[in-house]
């Protein structure tokens, strides 16, 4: 079974004669306990291309020490990676290997570094004596594993890591006072990392993440989209892990980056050649529609019990929250398989690969030469138009099914426009950034119009099972009046917000 903390680390710069000041000295800290010297050694595994270590991502194999096992670290942010830990065995096991699976692709895991280090170490801790961080003196020795030559280096560093618990502002305070003592910030965000470039090949970096070598600057229309991809793409392989650990919020986020390299395709159409990225965008979809079902079960059941939550208990007839249970348990766990068996196919592979290749070469067309204040209004105007045209169809329904299609029609256009505003922002500043906040306005109405639209359909559900059971449906009626209710209050306010969405109030981003 895997374990997981949040590791939260510095590491500094020291040699064999570095000095330590008098830590106790540090604001909050009262003792620090000397913990002994452990002799570790690690064996970190990669592809022959190093592609885990060029996503920054670490795995290794590690014996000696308090927490001998396997160790996967995932980053979150400069000095901050998720440690998911197993079992010292001698195979990789199933559990972390299943999380760099979009990373690896296929590729055998081999050695690459052995890291061995003797370490000594302290915990300062607070007058209660509970811990607040653990620092560590390692001197470190590397060889490589994977070249033939067996190439080492050796060097001395020292880690800071925050106890579980703490004020992440105690490694401030210590920070502060080693800079004082003359200890300078490490350069390299990890050993691996190190060892990689002090025995003569430092990592590559990522060609999923980074694409093709580009300016500092964008400068062009299509330098600015290529921009925006690629961070989609990042976001993309980065919430994979999260969504294989069932993390919160996992799920959407990655299905937002589907959703916004599909929508980027489309509006940028005379940037990028869509002869290439339309097949692209058809796998897009797939893959968000695979997630989606997992997703829209997500909010649909918060929905549902925030609902039951808000009835009074006297009004609650019959067994409602334990139906409801039964209701989302069986939704739930058949939408989650669904999302892990798509990301475990080659399909999925296959679409990783082909975003690598788009984002080494990709297919502009003669608008991705324009500057971009020539080029994007033209397709955020396009987008504007399709959405105005679909919210004024829809509002000229009446009341009912054939206006929910039509109004969820106009969502799918509000988050398009909405996804080109923000791809725009870096080239066209606060217009663009203007224009991307209400469009998300018209589409949060408009979703949360679709939520209740899903939601009564639901209720209506759930009250024929309490029916057939012999159960009252008192309670699945009332939500569902409720949810009428709140979806006609919401199709009163969309012409308002609307109103705010006209082109005289979004600054001229509709010119071009």
């Amino acid at each position: 079974m895997a374990d997981t903390k949040r590791e939260i680390e510095r590491k500094y710069e020291a040699t064999p004669e570095t000095k330590l000041p008098k830590l106790s000295k540090v604001a909050g800290v009262s003792a620090v306990v000397d913990h002994g010297t452990a002799e570790l050694d690690a064996v970190y595994y990669d592809t022959a291309e190093l592609r885990l270590a060029a996503a920054s991502i670490t795995l290794r194999r590690r014996t000696g020490g308090s927490d001998a096992g396997w160790h996967l670290k995932l980053p979150v942010a400069p000095g901050v990676r998720d440690e998911i830990g197993a079992p010292l065995s001698d195979e990789l096991p199933r559990s972390l290997a299943a999380l760099v699976w979009a990373r690896v692709r296929g590729a055998d895991l081999v050695p690459v570094v052995r890291l061995r280090s003797t370490r000594r170490i302290q915990v300062l801790t607070d007058a209660d004596g509970n811990p607040l961080a653990e620092l560590s003196r390692d001197a470190v020795r590397a060889e490589r594993l994977d070249d033939g030559e067996g190439r080492t280096a050796a060097w001395d560093e020292i880690e800071v890591e925050l106890a579980d618990d703490a004020d992440p502002a105690i490694l401030d305070a210590v920070e502060q006072k080693l800079t004082k003592a003359g200890i300078r910030a490490a350069d390299s965000p990890s050993k691996l990392a190190r060892a990689l470039d002090e025995t003569g090949l430092a990592a590559p970096r990522a060609a999923l993440d980074t694409g093709a070598e580009r300016s500092a600057e964008p400068q062009t229309a299509g330098d600015h989209i290529l921009v925006y991809l690629r961070e989609q793409v990042v976001a993309l392989l980065a919430y994979d892990p999260g969504v294989r650990r069932d993390l919160p919020d996992a799920v959407h986020q990655m299905r937002v980056a589907t959703r916004r390299l599909r929508s980027a395709f489309r509006s940028f159409r005379k940037v990028l050649d869509r002869t290439v990225t339309d097949p692209i965008g058809e796998e897009l979809k797939w893959l968000a529609g695979e997630l989606g079902v997992a997703r829209d079960q997500e909010v649909l059941t918060e929905r549902l019990r925030a609902g039951v939550a808000e009835i009074p208990r006297i009004l609650l007839l019959g067994p409602v929250r334990g139906r409801l249970r039964i209701y989302t348990a069986a939704h739930g766990a058949g939408s989650r398989r669904k999302a892990l068996t798509a990301l475990d196919s080659k399909r999925y592979l296959a679409l990783l690969a082909t975003l690598e290749a788009l984002l080494a070469e990709p297919p502009l067309l003669g608008a991705a030469a324009q500057s971009p204040e020539g080029a994007l209004p033209k397709a955020l105007a396009k987008d504007y138009g399709r959405l105005a045209d679909r919210i004024t169809h829809a509002l000229e329904l009446p009341a009912g099914d054939e206006r929910d299609l039509a109004l969820h029609e106009a969502r799918k256009a509000a988050k398009r426009a909405r996804y080109a505003g923000e791809a725009a922002k870096s080239a066209l500043g606060k217009p663009a950034k203007r224009f991307a906040k209400r469009m998300k306005a018209v589409q949060t109405v408009l979703g949360d119009h679709q939520d209740s639209v899903v939601a009564r359909e639901a209720l209506r559900n759930l009250a024929i099972q309490a029916h057939a059971a012999g159960e009252s449906a008192f309670a699945w009626g009332l939500l569902y009046g409720r949810e009428e209710w709140a979806a006609a209050e919401l199709e009163r306010k969309l012409p308002e917000v609307w109103a705010k969405a006209s082109p005289e109030l979004l600054g001229g981003v509709l010119d071009g």
